[in-house]
């Protein structure tokens, strides 16, 4: 039993020791972790490792510069808060995706050949127009989801795109397109754009336009002085009620027309509001309207969904007069074009009436 004793009482000093020790430990530190990294306005990726060094001594260490494509500069989704020195080689340069807040002239003093600019994504409110001024190579700039508050000055006269949706634009200068004959799709949807920023000469000098975007802006009525190329004219999401007599009259090119979630009503339409002689496509889809408006015999696709239709009139609706479909007839020039027609959501109840088939003998889809 001593035996036993005299083995087990070191055994219990030893643990005691180790207890005590651990309690006099001083307590560990706390780690604070590092700063996010703020996601406005995008979730970035993760910074690039570095790679091998470019084959291209002018290459930004930040971006990437294909050895088989000599001509452009990758410097997309890289956390950037500043543009690099832009070489006098590059034509194509992409700085979308990054936290970008201002274009410095000392970054382009050497970008003179430059021909595409994609900044979407960034913090951008301004661009300074001694920038713009040395771009007059540059034809297509993408600006897209930005802090610009106006148009920028200044724009380079061979543009063909300008591409400014989702920025906060509220203001036009007078003569901003005045240089650019050459722009053939201006985006500016989801901006704050409002009936007093136009006038009859805001669109002066966009002679070749064929694509403009107005819509979700703050309008409450179409908008003056609309180029008379426009081929295609998007005003969804505003707060338009009437179309004016005549205000298409002048459009001989417009063949796709969208006025989608607007406020028009049979009142606020005249009657020949859409007889457009090359229109294909219009969107009409929630509005306040009880009939459908006439169209033109060349129109093809036309939604009417999501309205306050409760009857439909097929003589009425008809471009032509069904007198001429008693016989069957080869001579599908003279039969209405109209392929596809929507009409639900509406206050219609089946069937569909005969005289609206007699009518658009081409339709292929409606959707009642």
């Amino acid at each position: 039993m001593k035996v036993v004793a005299s083995l087990i009482f070191p055994l219990i000093l030893v643990l005691l020791c180790e207890v005590n020790g651990q309690r006099r430990r001083p307590p560990k530190k706390r780690v604070t972790p590092p700063p996010v990294e703020p996601v406005e306005p995008t979730d970035l990726p993760p910074p690039l490792p570095p790679g091998p060094p470019s084959i291209f001594p002018d290459c930004p260490r930040e971006c990437f510069c294909p050895p088989d494509f000599p001509s452009a500069l990758y410097c997309d989704s890289r956390n950037l808060r500043k543009v690099p020195i832009i070489p006098y080689r590059i034509h194509y340069l992409y700085l979308q995706n990054n936290f970008i807040e201002d274009l410095p002239e000392e970054s382009f003093k050497n970008a003179t050949e430059l021909r595409w600019i994609n900044l979407d994504n960034n913090r951008i409110k301004k661009v300074d127009k001694r920038v713009l001024d040395k771009l007059e190579s540059l034809v297509f700039l993408y600006m897209e989801k930005n802090h610009l508050k106006e148009i920028p000055s200044n724009l380079p006269p061979n543009l063909e795109q300008l591409r400014l949706s989702r920025n906060r634009i509220s203001k036009i200068a007078p003569g901003a397109f005045n240089k650019l004959e050459h722009l053939i799709l201006l985006d500016l949807h989801n901006n704050e754009l409002n009936d007093a920023v136009f006038n009859k000469n805001t669109f002066k000098g966009l002679k070749n336009l064929i694509q403009l975007n107005l819509a979700r802006n703050i309008l409450r009525k179409m908008p003056p002085g609309i180029p008379t190329a426009v081929h295609q004219l998007f005003l969804d999401k505003n707060n338009i009620t009437d179309i004016p007599n005549n205000y298409f009259k002048d459009f001989p090119n417009l063949a796709f027309l969208r006025l989608n979630y607007n406020g028009l009503t049979d009142k606020g339409l005249p009657k020949n509001s859409f007889n457009i002689t090359n229109l294909l496509v219009l969107h009409l889809a929630h509005n306040k309207l009880t009939s459908i408006p006439y169209i033109n015999p060349k129109l093809e696709h036309l939604y009417l969904n999501d309205n306050s239709i409760e009857t439909i009139n097929g003589t009425e609706v008809c471009p032509t007069s069904l007198f001429t479909f008693q016989e069957p007839s080869s001579d599908l020039d003279n039969v209405p074009h109209l392929r596809y027609l929507r009409l639900d959501g509406n206050h219609l109840k089946p069937p569909i009436p005969l005289d609206l088939m007699m009518c658009f003998r081409l339709l292929q889809s409606v959707i009642f």
